[in-house]
């Protein structure tokens, strides 16, 4: 397995918050990598369904107890906490504007957030209430072993398209998606919507990718690509379309239902943000 070069960084922006006990129903939040998986939950991570925003009767679990010692992965996600918003700070910039850090917060079990109280069922997400990315590291080994996309670029995509989401909502996009899924005539026409925000959020971890790509070739820098990086971002792109989860779950492949867009699109995508390194040219919705 081929893992991506990168140096230990410090940052208050990454928050190792403690497990809570039960089983919540996540909430609706702001977009993730996954999304249909909190639909699948029972079949592909033996977890609980999901729910709207009123779902829990406003009874929330707080976080329990503190975090366990601090692991390499751990020190990873610590590192693109912060490496992969740098690179967004460098892209608002030229434009006038200044981008506002996220948070990243890696919990286990369940968490309380800005949308309400999610479990580790509902995969990495980001919460547009708080302006905060929650993940439980453990669906790293679900993608792993379960969608067979191993590696530390593999993992590097997923939290690059959680920040991605944060990106749109600094931009308003998300605020602009949501607003047109209200408006919808129809349930496959909010998705059709809600696919495009995806595809944006999966364009731009392929700017991080790129940035990472240029970055590689400069003598000492903090991160740089091994061979092989790009394939595991890929194919951790691919694992998650919406037409393999519902294969892999025994169900009809309907396009209709999809809400993060199919495989090869996640993938296109992907590669187009790493391949032109110019988020105008993540522009889904037109």
């Amino acid at each position: 397995m081929v893992s991506v070069r990168w140096r230990r960084t410090e940052s208050s922006r990454y928050k190792r918050r403690g497990g809570a006990g039960g089983m919540a129903l996540p909430i609706g939040a702001g977009g993730g990598v996954i999304g249909i998986i909190v639909l699948l939950a029972t079949v592909l991570l033996g977890g609980g369904g999901g729910g709207g925003a009123g779902g829990l009767g406003g009874v929330l679990q707080e976080d329990l107890g503190a975090p366990g010692p601090e692991t390499e992965q751990d020190e990873f996600v610590e590192f693109l906490t912060e490496d992969i918003q740098a690179v967004w700070v460098d892209q608002f910039a030229p434009q006038g504007g200044q981008y506002e850090y996220t948070t990243v917060n890696s919990f286990t079990g369940q968490v309380s957030t800005g949308c309400g109280a999610a479990s580790s069922a509902v995969g990495p997400f980001y919460c547009p209430a708080d302006r905060q990315v929650y993940l439980d590291l453990g669906f790293f080994d679900e993608l792993a072993n379960r969608f067979d996309a191993p590696g530390d670029f593999a993992q590097a995509y997923v939290v690059a398209h959680e920040i991605g989401h944060h990106v749109q909502n600094l931009e308003g996009t998300s605020a602009e998606v949501r607003a047109r899924e209200q408006a919808a005539s129809s349930e496959a026409e909010a998705n059709e919507w809600s696919v495009k925000l995806e595809l944006q959020a999966d364009c731009y971890a392929g700017i991080w990718a790129h940035s990472v790509d240029v970055r590689s070739t400069q003598e000492g820098s903090d991160v740089a690509l091994d061979p092989g990086d790009i394939e595991e971002g890929m194919a951790a792109a691919e694992a998650v379309g919406d037409d393999r989860i519902q294969s892999q779950a025994g169900m009809d492949v309907r396009p209709e239902t999809w809400t993060h867009g199919s495989s090869e699109q996640r993938r296109d995508w992907f590669m187009r943000g790493y391949e032109s390194g110019d988020p105008a040219r993540c522009d889904t919705f037109s």
